[in-house]
């Protein structure tokens, strides 16, 4: 086999693949037995047609075209072997010359996965930022425990509406006075002040009373899902049907004994202030070795082609249909209910995407560089956690990884995870760390045990 390989562009290189032509001989020869076994042929047993009779049923350059195929398969694949290329794209393979008793030569272009010059990636400093926690967080996080354990109760007669009630309503809206889809309701609860409602719709209804009519003026989003209101100003004739106002229960040490463990205001407040400030290291840990992770990409020298990073939009569109999936909708529901194209949508992954991509091949190459590699024990956890997730069998999962080509990902997801915490451990001053953990979410009430942290209506 004979290599030559010219570069076409930045990105792209077309190989020239010179097989001789006892090679390409052999393989018409294996091509012509596989198709004897596929066709039928009147006189002749499926596997023994003899290839003279078999060219007359098919054609000459039928077989060749046959060979040619796989011959091209089984040379690229030695072929990326021998130069050590991996193609980020499709193969474009063109038969330049296949006529029996010659050398075979095809061309193949495409994109081979660019060099990569690692800068450095140890001892990279970062400044660990821990915010602090103020006397008005923790106050916050207990005000809304109390509005979690709040009564609702009906407003007095000439109440009016203020801000943290619960109201019902009737709406009719209208654009250029004429009425449109969905926008209308009866009795429509809503809380003010959630904003669930576009613009300062709630806002304008403060100060109304049972009974009272109200016009309430807004101007829909650009962005707005209703492709036909979008952008444009509305008007709501309203109607309140009833108001109910929130009452918080006072905060004791009674009320505390009653919803959590502890006995007075102040170790209920302790508390919180102690699982904000972990839930702050933790974000500033988490922080901390971004930055650094981020410092060794910048310090990475790669000229990256601009298809992986299109590979990935995909890759990651392709996941976001997944998900959408398990919601009962997928991607083409999702971009008619959003009013968005997928030109848009796949720009808006761009940044992401490229990040992602730059990082990915960063880490993978200080595991090289580092002779890091995934156990098969390590392979194996992976796949248990996935039959759990997925409530299969490790042994079903394991062959729907393989029938698919995606058990090497596995494999590399480990050899990254163990890189990422390579470069964490080897950064200046650190301590060793553990593998990296999903983030702690921000605790709201990590003290409660007694009673709901629904609202309650009288």
């Amino acid at each position: 086999m004979k290599l030559t390989q010219k570069k076409i562009d930045d990105y792209n290189i077309e190989l020239t693949v010179e097989v001789e032509a006892a090679e390409f001989s052999k393989e018409i020869k294996r091509a012509a037995k596989l198709l004897s076994d596929r066709v039928s042929i009147p006189g002749f047993r499926k596997g023994k047609v003899p290839q003279k009779i078999l060219e007359q049923h098919i054609g000459k350059d039928g077989l060749i075209n046959e060979a040619s195929d796989m011959l091209i398969q089984k040379s690229t694949r030695e072929a990326l072997r021998i130069l050590g290329l991996t193609p980020v794209s499709e193969n474009k393979a063109d038969v330049v010359t296949n006529k029996e008793g010659e050398n075979f030569v095809f061309t193949l272009t495409f994109v081979p996965f660019p060099e990569v010059t690692l800068g450095e990636y140890k001892n990279l400093e970062a400044e660990k930022v821990v915010e602090p926690v103020t006397d008005e967080e923790v106050d916050k996080q207990v005000e809304a425990m109390r509005g979690h354990h709040a009564n609702l109760i009906d407003a007095a007669e000439g109440d009016a509406i203020v801000d943290g009630d619960f109201i019902t309503l009737d709406y009719t809206g209208t654009v250029d006075g004429e009425k449109f889809a969905g926008g209308e309701a009866k009795d429509q609860p809503l809380e003010i002040g959630s904003h669930k409602f576009i613009g300062d719709f709630e806002e304008q209804l403060i100060g109304a009373k049972v009974g009272e009519e109200r016009t309430v003026k807004v101007t829909f989003p650009e962005d707005y899902h209703g492709k036909d209101v979008a952008g444009k100003d509305a008007e709501f004739a309203c109607k309140i049907n009833s108001i109910k106002h929130r009452e918080l229960p006072e905060l004791n040490d009674e009320f505390i004994q009653k919803i959590s463990t502890f006995k007075t205001v102040d170790e209920y407040k302790a508390d919180i202030r102690k699982n904000m400030e972990t839930n702050a290291e933790r974000r500033a840990v988490e922080a901390q070795g971004q930055a650094v992770i981020e410092k060794a990409v910048a310090n990475m020298t790669i000229d990256l082609p601009p298809v992986m990073i299109e590979n990935r939009i995909t890759q990651m569109i392709n996941e976001f249909d997944a998900n959408l999936r398990t919601q009962g909708i997928n991607i083409q529901q999702y971009m008619a209910f959003s009013g968005i194209e997928m030109e848009k949508l796949r720009e808006d992954y761009r940044e992401a995407a490229k990040k992602n991509v730059l990082t990915d091949i960063m880490l993978e190459k200080v595991a090289d560089v580092e002779n890091i590699t995934a156990a098969q024990s390590e392979i194996d956890f992976e796949i248990a956690m996935m039959a759990q997730m997925y409530r299969m069998q490790p042994k079903q999962i394991a062959k729907y990884l393989t029938e698919n080509g995606q058990l090497p990902n596995i494999a590399s997801s480990i050899r990254r995870r163990k890189a990422t915490k390579f470069i964490l451990d080897n950064m200046a001053g650190a301590k060793k760390v553990e593998e990296t953990a999903a983030p702690v979410e921000e605790v709201k009430e990590p003290t409660e045990t007694k009673e709901t942290t629904e609202t309650k209506e009288d």
